[in-house]
């Protein structure tokens, strides 16, 4: 059962805050309200959240997703929240993918600083935030991290944050090759953007065929 991740853990009563909106940086209206996204690369949902790292540690995760794919494009886990942990974040997304039409986060300030705005002005992203207190606004970073816990970090006990980047490092890349979704008809993420861009190419195809 430990071997194909099936034990159980109850959940750490201990939950450090990731979100502090209490601040005077701009913030952003929730773009994703009143556009219907089913294009890959068309937004990018980004969030924060905490994993046990050591006796007495914390340490943080920031990731970026594809919102039609859930692909885990970037991510990051230090010691520290701040700017830093999520332009990481952002920047392994970027050095992956071409930039995405829309970034969408919550209002923290990790998220609002001009540092974190200012490169999504650079790339031409649109910068898209979650209403106040309102998580369902970001609902598919919520249930990536659900899912992180419930098949990897409650069932480890990381000694470390070298430990806890390596176990987790391997998790992601399970995730966006083997873990089945099935709101993506039951494949993966990068089987989803496989046949996406199949479907697509094929398409593309038959539509040079009818115009000749």
């Amino acid at each position: 059962m430990r071997q194909e991740q099936l034990l159980w853990r109850p959940h750490r009563r201990f939950k450090p805050g990731t979100t502090d909106s209490r601040h005077d940086l701009k913030l952003y209206p929730n773009l994703l309200e009143s556009i219907e996204v089913k294009k890959l690369n068309q937004a990018w949902v980004s969030d924060i959240t905490y994993v046990p790292c050591g006796k007495d540690s914390t340490c943080y995760l920031a990731v970026v997703l594809d919102a039609t794919s859930r692909n885990c494009l970037g991510w990051s886990l230090q010691p520290y929240l701040d700017t830093r942990l999520t332009k990481e974040a952002l920047q392994s997304a970027l050095a992956k993918r071409r930039s995405p039409q829309v970034h969408h986060s919550d209002r923290g300030m990790q998220y609002a600083s001009e540092e974190y705005t200012r490169l999504l002005k650079a790339h031409n992203v649109q910068i898209s935030m979650s209403r106040p207190g309102n998580p369902y606004d970001n609902a598919k970073a919520e249930s990536f991290f659900k899912t992180l816990k419930t098949e990897e970090v409650d069932l480890q006990d990381y000694a470390s944050v070298d430990q806890a980047r390596r176990s987790i490092r391997d998790y992601i890349t399970r995730y966006n090759q083997r873990r089945l979704h099935s709101s993506l008809g039951y494949l993966s993420p990068e089987a989803f953007e496989a046949a996406y861009y199949k479907n697509r190419i094929s398409t593309l195809g038959s539509r040079k065929c009818v115009s000749t």
